[in-house]
């Protein structure tokens, strides 16, 4: 049954092989259930409902990939999203989570369309690199500022608007070591090294009092709290208009740089560069996000740390299905999910944030044309705290810098049309 449904032989791997992959897949990425409800219920969002959702739309997603696309990449809900859906859209924008949700259904349902009508390459290709690194890197930028806060190394200040927190205080300290701890583990190589941090911290939160004990297993909690909370009624203001691109874009990017990536390292990608099955992994990353968003919790995508299964001898659909099985084994562990402490969680923000931070490398600093947006995307995501607002500016100040250059051709008619839909929005309010 399983050769007839992923074709094991002909990808030479077998079933063995393929349950280790999941299985390592799993313990990179098993962190976001820890993370995500720690980041949604900041919203007022239930934590055990989003903790609910948050495994159920990962093993969907997971099987959707597997069985369909038969890709061994895992899908989860996404770090950076999640962030943009809480500090951005929610407590800063003002929206409530109901109406969060929704414009997360949306980016779904546009990028099934995109995916269905194979207009997902024509954007992609129209945007340029440049700008692609500096959205990526500017989330990055924005889950280490909120991982400091949260970790509260930083602090509000009138005069300067930010400051040193008090770094003696246990959260501060135990953030660091947690952070340290992680990237000492994840450099020697050690499967699970972002979940080891994150528990290694919340047990010493335990020991030195502050985090109480509630368990380690129970029965999953109810997900009424979230399930099919969606508000459309918000969808029809103008500021949800970028909401709405942003999960999308970043949705889309993330997506296509993870699928690229992947295939390259599992040597699934043709002699031409084309990958097989691309629309198919495509659909199950964005159907995932239409049903995440039904369960209660923000945008599931395609998670990069796939490629320690592919390493470890993963090939095919398998390979997600076994990391499926394991999101819905961990429903049983909501009290230990639930005993969680920001500052645990703030270890792995910031590792994701050196992750996302890396593409900066392939930059062309020495074309200022090119240089500058990306600078103004990754400030203004943190400084503004919304990635909205960064992909805006980004799109701006590249056609309008380009323009005032001389180099106008460069620029496609796509980021022009995005660039004027920005410019509008700001005139309009």
């Amino acid at each position: 049954m399983l050769e007839k449904l992923f074709k094991l032989s002909e990808y030479g791997t077998n079933a063995r092989t393929e349950v280790v992959a999941g299985l390592t897949t799993f313990l990179t990425m098993a962190y976001i259930i820890f993370v995500n409800p720690a980041i949604l219920s900041s919203t007022g969002m239930d934590h055990g409902a989003v903790f609910v959702a948050t495994c159920l739309a990962a093993a969907i997603g997971c099987f959707i990939m597997g069985f369909v696309a038969n890709f061994p990449i895992a899908q989860a809900p996404g770090m950076g999203l999640n962030a943009f859906f809480t500090y951005s859209v929610v407590l800063g924008m003002g929206y409530t989570w109901q109406v969060a949700l929704a414009a997360v259904f949306m980016s779904g349902c546009l990028f099934i369309l995109l995916s269905l009508f194979k207009i997902r390459e024509l954007i992609i290709d129209s945007i340029p690199m440049s700008l692609r690194t500096g959205i990526s890197a500017g989330i990055g930028l924005f889950l280490a500022f909120i991982a400091l806060k949260n970790a509260g190394i930083i602090a509000a200040n009138p005069a300067t608007f930010v400051t040193l927190g008090d770094i003696t205080s246990m959260p501060s300290l135990l953030a660091c070591v947690g952070f340290f701890l992680t990237i000492a583990l994840v450099y020697r190589g050690v499967a699970g090294a972002v979940m080891i941090g994150i528990l290694a911290v919340t047990a010493l939160g335990i020991v030195f009092g502050g985090v109480q004990w509630q368990g380690v297993m129970s029965m999953p909690p109810s997900i009424a709290p979230t399930f099919l909370a969606l508000d459309f009624s918000g969808l029809f203001q103008v500021g949800m208009i970028s909401v709405v691109f942003a999960f999308l874009f970043v949705d889309l990017f993330d997506t296509a740089g993870t699928l690229v990536g992947v295939a390259s390292k599992a040597g699934l990608m043709k002699e031409d560069g084309k990958i097989p099955r691309l629309n198919k992994a495509l659909l199950a990353d964005s159907t995932a996000t239409s049903i995440g968003a039904l369960l209660g919790t923000s945008n599931t995508t395609s998670y990069v740390e796939s490629i320690s299964g592919v390493a470890a001898g993963g090939r095919t659909g398998l390979t997600a299905v076994v990391v499926g099985i394991l999101f819905l084994l961990a429903l049983f562990f909501s009290p230990l999910a639930g005993m969680i402490p920001a500052y645990a969680t703030s270890g792995a923000l910031f590792y994701v944030a050196i992750l996302m931070m890396s593409g900066l490398v392939g930059v062309d600093w020495r074309d200022l044309t090119e240089a500058a947006p990306v600078v103004v995307t990754c400030l203004l995501m943190p400084l503004t705290f919304s990635i909205a607002e960064g992909i805006s500016f980004g799109f701006i100040s590249y056609a309008a810098i380009k323009v005032l250059s001389g180099k106008g051709r460069e620029v496609s008619l796509s980021v022009y049309i995005m660039a004027a839909i920005f410019v509008v929005k700001y005139a309009v309010g």
